[in-house]
């Protein structure tokens, strides 16, 4: 019984020293930098890089946008209130269809002869 039971202690560990050599190889593979896991998280880290760069990038150029959609809407503005000032100025001009002498407000251009008289 004895003898028994001592072969199924080196069987048990003979089956576990097997099992942890094939997991060591396993974890080898799977932490290969080239490969596994470890070669995963160099790719991802190298992607988040890339990615602050970028988005560095995306907010410098959006400050920009701002800075100058802020001073384009600044000159529209004055422009708008130049243009109210202008319409209001309009509103104390006379109406263009009365002329004060009779004559029409239009300036007509009369033909000339070929020597340049009429």
């Amino acid at each position: 019984m004895t003898m028994i039971a001592d072969i199924l202690l080196i069987a048990g560990a003979f089956g576990a020293g097997l099992y942890c050599l094939v997991l060591s190889r396993r974890l080898r593979r799977f932490t290969d930098l080239e490969k596994g896991v470890g070669g995963a998280v160099a790719v991802l880290s190298a992607q988040v890089d890339d990615l602050t760069k970028t988005l560095n990038k995306a907010q410098s150029t959006a400050k920009m946008s701002v800075s100058t959609l802020d001073d384009v809407s600044a000159r529209a503005e004055a422009a708008g209130a130049r243009l109210e000032l202008l319409v209001a100025s309009l509103h104390d001009l006379p109406d263009p269809g009365i002329a004060p002498s009779g004559e029409s407000p239009f300036f007509v251009r009369r033909s000339t002869g070929p020597e340049g008289r009429q």
